[in-house]
């Protein structure tokens, strides 16, 4: 287990930059977020074979600031070439997986999103590591399902933050009706349905585009492949 620590105060622009280096070692990652702050990307080595999470300084991924944990709250298992979440009763609140509670083992996708009390741990698989992305403090929803046309227009949306250096902010409508030969009218409609199931709708119009693009790239629906 390699972790990385972000500072509280890191920009989204280092925060995204943290995500593309974990993918880049070709190796499953989370990306945890606790309750109050302390973001961080803890890397699964190849000798990794489980890891406690909980409340506890003593659990490999500490929670301890999130009062909703318990001391020893869940384990994360390799299974075979894989990884899965496993609560055998130990935790008081249970474990999510998206919306769905952890009963026993369940096996992780990339860009499953888990829940532990107010925290949250988004489970990466960059593409090779099977075969063998403000996001800081904040929970995650569950990872949205989008349409093949909504995933090109999340692409779109977060190409300036992958770009080399990385820009500031999200593409622009304008700029993503440019790309892929919309309508700003179409552009609007995809974003609103977007807004609605990455859970980001009720928030100000230049802070849900962020925020749609930073829950996209941390899971795992775009990355760096796709503006390559």
């Amino acid at each position: 287990m390699k972790v990385e620590q972000l500072a509280p105060d890191s920009s989204r622009a280092v925060t995204l930059q943290a995500i593309l280096r974990a993918e880049a070692e070709e190796l499953p990652f989370l990306v945890v977020s606790p309750a109050g702050g302390g973001q961080r990307i803890v890397l699964l080595e190849q000798g990794d074979e489980a890891l406690w999470v909980g409340r506890s300084p003593a659990c490999d991924v500490a929670l301890d600031t999130d009062g909703q944990a318990s001391r020893t709250h869940a384990e994360l298992v390799r299974a075979g070439g894989d990884w899965a979440v496993a609560d055998d009763g130990l935790s008081r609140n249970g474990t999510f997986v998206g919306a769905e509670r952890v009963v026993g083992r369940r096996r992780l996708q990339d860009g499953d999103v888990i829940s532990v009390g107010e925290s949250t741990l988004a489970f990466r698989a960059p593409r090779s590591a099977v075969a063998a992305t403000t996001l800081a403090g904040d929970r995650l929803p569950a990872r949205p399902d989008v349409t093949p046309a909504q995933r090109r227009v999340l692409v779109a949306l977060c190409r300036p933050l992958l770009a080399d250096p990385p820009g500031p902010t999200p593409a622009s409508n304008r700029e993503i009706a440019a790309e892929l030969v919309l309508s700003d009218d179409a552009v609007r409609t995809h974003l609103k349905a977007l807004f609605e199931r990455a859970r980001v709708a009720d928030l100000a119009q230049g802070a849900k585009r962020v925020r749609l693009a930073e829950i996209a790239i941390a899971t795992g629906i775009v990355g760096r492949h796709d503006v390559e």
